[in-house]
């Protein structure tokens, strides 16, 4: 990891702001998900770019009962669907 330079304070209910130029660099609109990961003793912010669950596509998104599935692995996925018999 390379610093940048910068500091920021937390403020009183815990938020920092991400330096504009930070933002731009790594293309962070407004409402864009940010991820955040703990290792030991730091943290890293990382730009969320959802992909989906079972091939990592990122294109023709949908979510699904809370997961991010694509396009291509629906229509996958119906060919081998199968009606329950009794």
């Amino acid at each position: 990891m390379n610093g940048i330079g910068i500091i920021r304070k937390v403020d009183h209910l815990g938020r920092i702001v991400l330096p504009k130029e930070l933002r731009e660099k790594l293309n962070i609109q407004p409402q864009d998900g940010v991820e955040i990961f703990v290792d030991e003793t730091h943290i890293v912010l990382k730009r969320y770019n959802p992909s989906c669950v079972i091939c990592g596509s990122i294109e023709q998104l949908f979510y699904f009962r809370e997961k991010i599935i694509c396009e291509d692995c629906v229509n996958e996925t119906s060919k081998y669907a199968t009606t329950p018999t009794e």
